[in-house]
């Protein structure tokens, strides 16, 4: 049952990475359901929550393709529930098979480009008909193949689980590194979002953040709460910049003044 249903979400989170609603793919949704489906939701909310962070500066530019969240977010979650691996461990080995997607995707995409000469000529015939089954096949291939490819991994990694288990014992240094540099690249995938959306104004809202977690972060009432408040405080800052340039560009007449470049 596992097995199958892995692979009828698979299909549908390898679809909605360029269609439907372009949202239940993103680890943060995606982990915690294969985490339901594997049995433990609590590692589907952390590898999800941690893979997200990784993932979230990675975009699609033109035709290059970012390492795949959706089968590295697959095998993440297979390592630490099925190889009862680290979480960090996990998600450094997770990076390995995100790169493998990336190549995959490319591919599909490849083989795609082909059909498009079906669609043009179903086009100049004027038969919706036969682009609606281009679209059908195009995206039906992708999600056959990373339905396999995550039933691959789903059975290769509850089979090498006791192997794992023994090379983290006796060569505890390569999985320590792995565990290094999974808990590092948190931190790198924020640092990619930050290097494209962060402009000089908002360097103070940026550390203001920073001051308010500590201090959340250190009063025991809040603690607990500490990135929900935070969160709220992001919230109000973009609600109210969002209104007063509402408010700025009514006076202006919605002309003149510096362009934002978007």
């Amino acid at each position: 049952m596992q097995v199958v249903l892995l692979a009828i979400v698979t299909f549908i989170f390898a679809i909605d990475q360029f269609s439907l609603t372009e949202l239940l793919y993103r680890p943060i949704i995606a982990c915690p359901i294969i985490g339901a489906i594997l049995g433990d939701v609590k590692t589907g909310l952390i590898v999800g929550g941690t893979y997200e962070l990784m993932m979230v500066g990675n975009m699609p530019v033109g035709g290059a393709q970012p390492p795949n969240a959706v089968l590295g977010g697959i095998v993440a979650m297979i390592f630490a529930v099925k190889s009862q691996l680290p979480i960090d461990q996990a998600l450094g080995l997770a990076v390995v098979f995100s790169l493998f997607g990336q190549y995959v995707v490319t591919l599909i995409f490849t083989i795609n480009s082909g059909l498009m000469a079906q669609a043009d000529k179903a086009a100049d015939d004027c038969n919706p008909k036969a682009i609606d089954k281009v679209n059908i096949l195009a995206a039906s291939l992708l999600g056959v193949l990373f339905a396999v490819l995550a039933v691959v991994a789903y059975v290769g990694g509850s089979a090498a689980g006791d192997a794992l288990q023994a090379f983290s014992t006796n060569f505890s240094w390569v999985m320590g590194g792995l565990g290094a540099a999974g808990g590092m690249m948190r931190y790198v995938g924020f640092a990619v979002l930050l290097k494209i959306m962060l402009a000089d104004d908002m360097w103070g809202i940026y550390l203001a953040g920073f001051a308010a977690a500590a201090l959340f972060g250190n009063v025991s009432a809040t603690a607990g709460a500490t990135l929900i408040l935070v969160a709220f405080i992001g919230v109000a800052i973009a609600i109210y910049d969002y209104n007063a340039n509402v408010k700025i560009k009514g006076l202006t007449g919605g002309n003149g003044g510096a362009s934002d470049g978007i």
